[in-house]
């Protein structure tokens, strides 16, 4: 597969190590016959060690095959997740390094999250598109003043914080978007 079709969350293999792509940052060179590069975060799977990659776009990467397998989260145990596979209640362990910033979104009886396996063995985990938290602190709107809509920060029943419109209070269910982390509507 070219560099260039790799995205986000793929699992390549490089120098006999897995890798899963965490982010990607695109350079366009100036000027005429510049080509194009990449810069791949990667993190070893298992281990979740960081390592950089540069590639070109027409470079060849091998892509991984992975199984997915929907799954609800469950519970904790200690800083480990614990997702149970949604058809024959399989419990796949994901220790709190490999989920990352996700932990963030993650709530009890959350649906639709996929494990990712390599042979059998989870490495990593797909997240909905976005979920449906809890605002628990937020400053009040303020009254008067112009007619535009500043946004504020909420904190959330996860603990992570975000930007709000206004009018949201605390208390209420708002949907926030697993890949930008943005507020995505009121539930």
């Amino acid at each position: 597969m070219k560099a260039g079709e790799i995205k986000k969350g793929n699992v390549i293999e490089h120098n006999g190590t897995v890798y899963q792509v965490r982010d990607i940052e695109r350079s366009s060179p100036q000027g005429r016959g510049g080509n194009v590069k990449f810069r791949f975060t990667l993190y070893s799977v298992p281990g979740g060690v960081k390592y950089d990659l540069s590639a070109g776009a027409d470079d060849e990467l091998r892509e991984v095959e992975l199984s997915r397998r929907e799954c609800t989260f469950s519970y904790k145990d200690g800083e480990a997740f614990v997702f149970l596979d949604a058809e024959d209640y399989t419990p796949y362990q994901l220790d709190a390094d490999v989920v990352g910033d996700s932990a963030g979104y993650i709530t009890e009886g959350l649906e639709g999250c996929y494990i990712q396996l390599i042979e059998d063995a989870p490495v990593a985990v797909q997240l909905p598109p976005s979920v449906q938290l809890e605002v628990v602190e937020t400053p009040p709107e303020l009254k008067g003043g112009t007619a535009t809509k500043r946004p504020k920060p909420a904190r959330l029943n996860t603990g992570i914080e975000i930007m709000v419109p206004e009018y949201i209070t605390n208390g209420e269910k708002i949907w926030v978007s697993t890949a930008t982390g943005e507020f995505n509507g009121r539930v």
